[in-house]
């Protein structure tokens, strides 16, 4: 009987814990283009655009011909 009583006062103070736990909400979506990448959150949203990239080019590093794209 002793033991019953010690499992059951396990799991209720488990459960107790677990439904009075609380946790922040906060939802964000993301998403990602070919042009452009945004973020849409609680406070509001955010809009990014990519550089352009300006193309690669081949250089003489140390007498071995490397391409770097920047």
């Amino acid at each position: 009987m002793r033991a019953f009583l010690l499992i059951a006062a396990a799991l209720l103070s488990f459960a107790a814990v677990m439904i009075f736990e609380s946790s922040e909400a906060s939802a964000a979506v993301c998403g990602r283009g070919p042009y452009r990448a945004g973020c849409a959150g609680p406070r509001g949203a955010v809009v990014v655009r990519k550089p352009v990239a300006a193309g690669c080019r081949w250089v003489w590093v140390g007498g071995v011909k490397v391409r770097r794209c920047y």
